[in-house]
């Protein structure tokens, strides 16, 4: 008999949006380099010249990259990590030693106060290593305590959480329940208050070091009542409080190291004091703090594109086929190119966009989500490249190669720990939705009330006005550009030309602005749910914006007498390829297999193809698809372990 499965919480697909859009920002204070792309206007002038960081950061942060590079070849041992599936304490001493936990936190809490660009730097590095050294330190920084408490938290917060984060505490965020994941509307556990405490009941999911933490970001539903206003509430939580139980230590197809698992929450008393924000703002605390925090996973993406691109490199000029090396036959040559082009895009996207969150002249939150997206899923096609460059090798593990005598390349190993990237913090379907809602945020600032069916008819008149007054500012601008002089970008012209990606770009740009807003005048209201084209939509947008950051840092290191002829190879070989998948993409929009799709997926799931199955037996264990979460005392053993305990779990 199956156990029973947590009674589900109902919530509207319009309740859902409405939870979603009171959490999101609602205004753009600073320009944003890729919502004006998307609206069809190139601003070059926002990212060109290459904003670059002050003598005395660049410093600072590289003084501590050779420190954490000596660390790491000196004290990780990733082969032991991947074989006992955890991190050792004396690694995560180390760390501490070497203020690693502390890399964005300000100098006077005890922090190294390394910019966004070199923490990228450090995380690129010590990823490279082992991905799950990685993930422990972006988990603690980067949506863990410190960088919520940093941007929201009271003075008195700040003293009190981020020394231990600095230099001691571990730290963890945990909103995702076993039923509740990019639908937070439906979030389960509550946060009651009694007195100067709240009492916290509820069950976490995947809580990326939440098997470690001493610290907890904590999203919970505060009932509304008399004097609290209620909503979804941050909180932070001390991980040894009484009630707190590790029910289990989680395991994945790959970052083995990784300590995530699940988190129960039985009369939790929480003091009022931990609570960071007003009660209400939780989601909006977390996303804000997601618009720089997603950088470090693109950063993780970047050095593992640099390996890639090593192992690559040196395995097909030492493997020979038909009389010469592999990587002199155009089906293998074409595959390391790709990896070398797309490895120096993705860290323009990634410096550029981390440099523009240091300046705090520009909004980030469509530049950071782009770079998440786009990194994530191009580092998955590097590592799938690498391993069909390798052959058998590329999946044969590493120890197997060590045990019969040829060099250990973990190039398997790789493909499996990136592949979580396309679903941490934000699944790829779940950022081209919230990109696609920045990007069209000026068209509902002005016309959204038109599609609104619970607006009265003189909302719509007056939205009507707004709209007809917008549009025809709008519209003309989209017809010509720079990109149709050619002597646009005309700096960029060296002994290679990038100037004509950049007048593609912004040709492509007012194509794509044209594009959408076709697409939002024949769907209306129905345009949320065309997933498919909105994906697309994104997917050219990213492309479009690695375009440009590829351009923009050519000309930089060009300008720097830095490899620049090399540069400038690299960026037009990648531009070239990006045109390829832009055409693609423009193609799709309107030449698809959507509508078809959504015909047999009802198909599937009202069981007119379940003749297709058989033949098979299925080895899946039995058990509800989604554990009971049901309030209440643990009945399973504190699987907690801090570093440093002695106590096994």
């Amino acid at each position: 008999m199956s156990a029973p499965t947590t009674p589900r919480t109902t919530v509207s697909e319009r309740e859902a949006r409405q939870v979603a859009e009171a959490a999101r920002e609602q205004h753009w204070r600073k320009p944003s380099f890729a919502k004006e792309l998307f609206l069809g206007r190139f601003r070059l002038d926002l990212v060109h010249p290459h904003p670059l960081p002050d003598d005395e950061a660049a410093q600072r942060g590289e003084e501590f990259l050779a420190k954490l590079r000596d660390f790491c070849v000196t004290t990780i041992d990733p082969v032991r990590i991947e074989r006992e599936a955890r991190i050792p304490d004396e690694v995560v001493a180390g760390l501490k030693e070497l203020g690693a936990l502390g890399m964005k936190i300000d100098p006077k809490y005890g922090g190294l106060g390394l910019t966004q660009l070199y923490y990228n730097k450090a995380l690129a590095l010590v990823g490279s290593v082992s991905p799950a050294v990685g993930a422990l330190l972006s988990a603690h920084q980067s949506i863990g305590v410190p960088q919520p408490v940093k941007l929201f938290g009271t003075q008195e917060q700040k003293d009190a959480f981020l020394p231990r984060c600095a230099r001691t505490d571990i730290s963890a965020f945990l909103l995702t329940e076993p039923d509740v994941g990019s639908d937070p509307a439906r979030l389960a556990t509550t946060a009651v208050p009694d007195g100067d405490d709240y009492v916290l009941d509820g069950v976490k999911l995947w809580t990326t070091n939440g098997v470690v933490a001493d610290l907890l970001v904590v999203m919970a539903r505060v009932p509304k009542s008399e004097g609290h206003k209620g909503g979804i509430t941050a909180f932070v939580v001390e991980a040894a409080s009484e009630g707190i139980t590790v029910e289990n230590r989680n395991a994945f197809m790959g970052l083995r190291g990784i300590e995530n698992g699940v988190t129960r929450f039985h009369r939790v008393r929480v003091p009022a004091a931990n609570r960071i924000g007003p009660e209400g703002a939780g989601l909006k605390i977390a996303l804000t703090t997601l618009n720089t925090g997603r950088l470090s996973l693109p950063a993780m993406c970047a050095g593992a594109g640099k390996w890639c691109l090593k192992i690559a490199r040196e395995w097909a000029a030492e493997r020979e086929q038909w009389g010469k090396p592999v990587a002199l036959h155009e089906a293998v040559g074409s595959k390391i190119a790709f990896i070398a082009a797309t490895t120096f895009a993705l860290e323009a996207v990634l410096d550029l966009s981390s440099q523009m969150a240091d300046e705090d002249r520009n909004d980030i939150r469509i530049e950071a989500a782009l770079a998440k997206l786009y990194g994530s899923e191009m580092a998955w096609l590097m590592a799938d490249e690498l391993v069909q460059i390798r052959g058998g090798r590329g999946y044969e593990t590493a120890e197997s190669l060590r045990a019969r005598g040829e060099r250990a390349v973990p190039a398997e190993q790789i493909l499996r720990d990136l592949r979580i990237n396309r679903i941490f913090e934000g699944s790829t379907e779940i950022m081209h939705l919230l990109i696609a809602r920045e990007a069209v945020d000026a068209h509902l600032s002005v016309a959204g009330d038109l599609i609104d069916p619970d607006k009265s008819l003189a909302d719509k008149a007056r939205a009507g006005a707004n709209a007809g007054v917008f549009y025809a500012k709008w519209l003309p601008k989209l017809v010509a550009g720079p990109g149709q002089l050619p002597s646009s970008y005309s700096e960029f012209k060296r002994e290679i030309d990038l100037s004509g990606h950049l007048r593609y770009v912004e040709r492509h740009a007012r194509k794509l602005a044209r594009s959408t807003f076709y697409a939002m005048s024949r769907w209306q209201g129905r345009m949320e749910t065309k997933q498919g084209f909105l994906g697309r939509v994104v997917d050219i947008g990213a492309e479009l914006f690695a375009m440009s950051a590829a351009c923009v840092r050519a000309e930089l290191m060009y300008s720097r007498g830095e490899h620049g002829r090399e540069a400038y190879q690299l960026a037009d070989a990648f531009c070239h390829q990006a045109r390829i998948r832009v055409e693609e993409l423009f193609a799709r929009l309107w030449t698809n297999t959507d509508d078809m799709d959504r015909k047999v997926v009802k198909g599937v799931l009202g069981g007119s193809y379940a003749w297709l199955e058989e033949g098979i037996l299925d080895p899946s264990g039995d058990g509800p698809w989604i554990a009971d979460a049901s309030p209440g005392e643990s009945r399973r053993p504190n699987a907690r372990r801090p570093f440093g305990d002695s106590a096994v779990s």
